[in-house]
Order: structure tokens, then sequence, then C-alpha cells
């Protein structure tokens, strides 16, 4: 290695004196990389790594708000990573060691702008004749770096006299190199003969398809250039999973790969995340500079009160891996000693759901009513389950339906399926016995054909709620709420009780949730939580005409 200054070995150092802060895996790849300096295998050679940042920081410069037109000067974690990918050479054949690189960093750190400038900077100045490629798991995902780059390239030739951009993509007019786009969609579509291949947002990601066929195309090159940049995610053994467990193994050592670099930027631990602020750099390389500190705190305290911001927040800020599907309430949030008496809400206007499960299994009913200057919100419920099921549902359930049956909290239906049409004669009950009536109703619209035809031959006006987080997500978050603040009074129904309790949080990759059984069993129910997640669904979708109706 020259004497010339090694950005590589700035940050090593500044780790080492605690002047920038890093996770274990991190110190663990800088370390390994340092030894590397000492194999007789390797040559450091930083010309090309030089090269690259210079023309970053001449020429390209950032086209998003607060810092458009500025020029992209570089953070000293990202002159690093470029120095390290770049700079290390099998000393035989003098060409590049590393071929593929995962940069797993926090989102806000501006891992996306980086990718973009490092892309048109080859797409200059690397090999002529260059296909570039920018991938994810959608055309969405992956326009957002292709898109920065040509922010990036009309800024640098405004006239566009050497660079041109069409549908088809961006082509240099003076060395013939090209930047498309990939996605899941494409990849089939042409052969490509790919340099350099950027996959954004890799978590999202199922399968190796779109990454195999990046692979392939690459094959016949010396010095193919593999960037995986990403945050951690939600898909159970996906991609990134079996990805980042083979990284773990080459920074261990235990597995021989020289041509993979693992830059992780992860946390060594949840509980740091709680007690010390400072720890939030592991994760976040440019926290204080791009990413602001109060955002995390903000985003942390948010977490306290909302399962699904939590989750999102430690998978998306600091990269802790976390399961799409975990237990939604806490017993503490679900249980409390509102009751009620029927008869205080005679004449009342209520709004209606259900949950129609087959007709062999466990179905659900509810009305939520609201009173003048009271922010609680009142839960009528009954459930049906067919007869045949009521002594076979006991012993898979360990729950005595029978008892349930004698309190009024369940109605059996005769035979061995739920009639629904006894479901529509509790709504219609309900106005005979005490004037209740309903101004909207929700159903989630699978096998609900005669129910819906029967309800409103009685005049009822019924509300499609799809089971999707689009539909359901919102309202969930609202029910944790309300029930985290003691405003939804079921009267103490153990069957809600029981049916909360089970009731799993599946999160998607937005931060979105919806309702799910638990994965190790199906007799857990989880029915009248989803007809409570429904009918706050409705109540949502109605909420001014409803509320002006109960002033």
């Amino acid at each position: 290695m020259s004497s010339k200054h090694s950005w590589l070995l700035e940050y090593y150092n500044k780790s080492l004196t605690g002047e920038i802060i890093l996770g274990n895996e991190l110190k663990t790849c800088l370390k390994n990389l340092i030894e590397d300096l000492s194999d007789d295998k390797f040559i450091y050679d930083t010309k090309g790594a030089d090269l690259r940042i210079e023309f970053i920081e001449t020429f390209c410069k950032h086209t998003k708000s607060p810092f458009n037109g500025m020029p992209f000067l570089l953070e000293l974690w990202e002159k690093a990573v470029i120095e390290a990918f770049y700079s290390f050479k099998w000393k035989d054949t003098k060409l590049r060691r590393f071929k593929k690189l995962i940069l797993l960093v926090a989102r806000k750190n501006g891992k996306s702008t980086f990718c973009a400038a490092l892309c048109f900077t080859e797409f200059m100045i690397g090999n002529a004749g260059s296909d570039i490629i920018c991938s994810s798991n959608d055309d969405a995902q992956a326009g957002l770096i292709f898109d920065e780059i040509n922010n990036m390239r009309e800024m640098f030739d405004k006239k566009s006299k050497r660079t041109h951009k069409n549908l088809k993509g961006i082509f240099n007019l003076k060395n013939k190199s090209t930047i498309k786009k990939l996605s899941d969609k494409t990849r089939n579509k042409e052969g490509r003969n790919i340099e350099l291949a950027i996959l954004d947002e890799s978590h999202e990601m199922k399968d190796n398809v779109i990454a195999k066929s990046i692979e392939q195309s690459q094959s016949i090159k010396d010095e193919p250039m593999f960037i995986n940049i990403t945050t951690e995610g939600f898909v159970d053994d996906g991609y990134l999973d079996k990805e980042l467990i083979y990284a773990r193994k080459v920074l261990k050592r235990e597995i021989e790969d020289y041509t993979l670099l693992p830059w992780l930027y992860t946390q060594d631990n949840e509980t740091e995340v709680y007690q010390d602020e400072k720890s939030w750099f592991k994760a976040n390389p440019s926290l204080g500079t791009v990413k602001k500190i109060s955002y995390l705190r903000d985003q942390l305290k948010k977490a306290q009160h909302d399962k699904a911001e939590r989750v999102f927040t430690l998978s998306k800020d600091f990269n802790f891996k976390q399961n799409s599907s975990q237990a939604w309430l806490m017993e503490k949030d679900i249980i409390n000693d509102l009751t009620y008496n029927i008869e205080d809400f005679i004449g009342s206007i209520g709004i209606g759901a259900v949950d129609l499960s087959e007709t062999t299994d466990l179905s659900s009913a509810k009305v939520l009513i609201k009173k003048p200057n009271d922010n609680t919100k009142y839960i009528l419920q009954k459930y049906f389950i067919p007869e045949s099921k009521v002594e076979e549902g006991s012993e898979e359930d360990k729950k005595n339906y029978l008892e349930w049956a004698k309190e009024g909290l369940i109605h059996i239906c005769r035979g061995n399926e739920v009639d629904y049409s006894d479901i529509v004669m509790w709504f219609v009950s309900l106005y005979k016995k005490y004037n209740i009536r309903l101004f909207k109703i929700g159903y989630d619209k699978w096998n609900a054909k005669s129910f819906v035809k029967e309800m409103e031959d009685y005049g009822f006006e019924l509300e499609k709620i799809g089971q999707d987080f689009n539909n359901l997500s919102t309202p969930m978050k609202l029910v944790e709420a309300d029930l985290k603040s003691n405003l939804i009074n079921y009267n103490k129904n153990p069957i809600d009780i029981w049916c909360l309790k089970n009731t799993v949080a599946k999160v998607n990759q937005y931060g979105q949730i919806m309702p799910i059984k638990p994965n190790d069993t199906g007799t857990q129910r989880i029915d009248g939580a989803v007809t409570l997640i429904i009918l706050y669904a409705t109540y949502d979708r109605f909420r001014r005409e409803y509320l002006e109706i109960v002033r």
C-alpha cells in the first residue's frame, strides 16, 4: 500500500478511538480488511477509488431538497466503502478482488443517492460500453435510483451533448455506456452484458430470480460489480435472509469468499436502542448530517404506543430483522373493567359489522354505538357457531361454548353450518327489542352474497370492507390505540378477550398491518377481533356522517 492518505484507514482508526461509533459486525469487516492489507495475495491500489471519489465530489450534485444543487460531498463512510471496494486487487492478475458488495444501512442515510452517484460515475468514466442496471423487486423501486441518476445527468450535461435519455434508458453518446432499469417484470425481456448492477431494497424479494438473472449476465466479466443496498425487512426466509446468512459466515471467516464485501451497519442489541442514543450511529452512519436525531427520537416515541410502528422502526431505522407476524396486543391492553346495560342504548343509532367465516366455523357480528359528549365506543356483539361444532370446538379450543350460549354470548345454529339468516335476525332483533337502528354495516365480500341480499331485503345499507392491508391497517391501529386508552367498552365479553389475545399482526414493508391467526395453530379464533376491525373500518369511512347523526 502506498503512503497516500487512505479513507479506509482513517475510518478504521476513528472507530478505534471512539470518534466514530460502529456495531460489532462492521468492526469485524474493517478488522478483516486491515488484516488483508498485509496479505500477499492482494495489492492495494487506490487510484481507481480516488478517481471516482474526485468525480463524484466535483461533478455530481444533490437533486433533492434540502440539498438540491449542492455539490455531493461524500461522507467518510462512503469514501471508505468506495476505497475498499475498488482498491483491493489480486496480486497475480491485477484484477479487482471484490465483485459483490452488500451495503446494509438504515433508511434515510443517503444510500440511494450514494449509489446513484456511483452509477453515474461509472457511466461517465468507467469502462466504455458498460451496461449499468438499476434493479429492484418492482418498477417503481427500480426507478428511484434510475431517476436520481438522470437528475444528476441533467445537472451535469444540461444540453444533452454527451448523454441522452429516452424511454428505454440513459445513453452515453461518447463511450456507448447505458443505464437501464430491471425489475421482476422485465428480467427476461432481453439479453444483457451487465458491468454494474445496483439491487435496491432487496429485503422485499422472496426469491433470487432477479439476482440470479444479474449474476448470469455478469458471468463473462472479469471485474463485474454487483451492489446490494438495503435495509432489513419483513419477508421471512426471503432472498436477503439467505444473503445475510452467507455474508455473516464470510465475515466470521467460516466461509472463504474473497469476492464479497459485507458492509453491514447493524446495532449490537435492541436494549441499547432505548438506552443509548449514541448507539444509533451503528445503523445510521449519516446521523446528524443527513438523517436527523430528532426524527429517530420521534419514531421511537411512536413505537412505544403502536405495535406496527415499533416493528417498522426497529427494522427500517435500526436494521433489526423483524418477523412479519407478531403478537398484536398485550393482555394489559385488552382487559378493562368497562361494562354497560343494553337498555341504555334504546333508540340509539349504530354502525354494524360482520365477519362471515366459513359456514362450518365461528362467525361474529358487532354493533358500535357512540353517545353524545362521550368518547367511549360501546360494542354490542353476538357470536354464531354450528351445533355440530360445539363439542368438537370445545375439545380443540378448550372453551365451553355451551356455557357461553347459556350466558347469551353465542348463538348455536342448528345443523352443520352457521345459518347466515340467524345473523340477519340478530341485527333485526336489536331494532325490534331496543329500537337500535344501523346507519351502515360493514362486511367482507367473501362468501357474503346470500347474507347481503337478505340484509338488503330488510332495508339495511351494507358496505364492502376488503380484508387486506389497505383496508384494515388504519382501523386496526385505531382499535389498538383505543384499547390502550380504555375507550372501547365491549362489556368484558370473554369471547372478545379470547379473540383479541389470539390475534397476530402481520406487517408489510410499508408499515401497514392486518390481522391473521397465529402460525402454530388453526384452532385459535380471531373472528371477534377481525369483526371489531371491520367495524372500525366502517366507522372510519362514515365517521363524519355518523357523528352528525348522533350529536
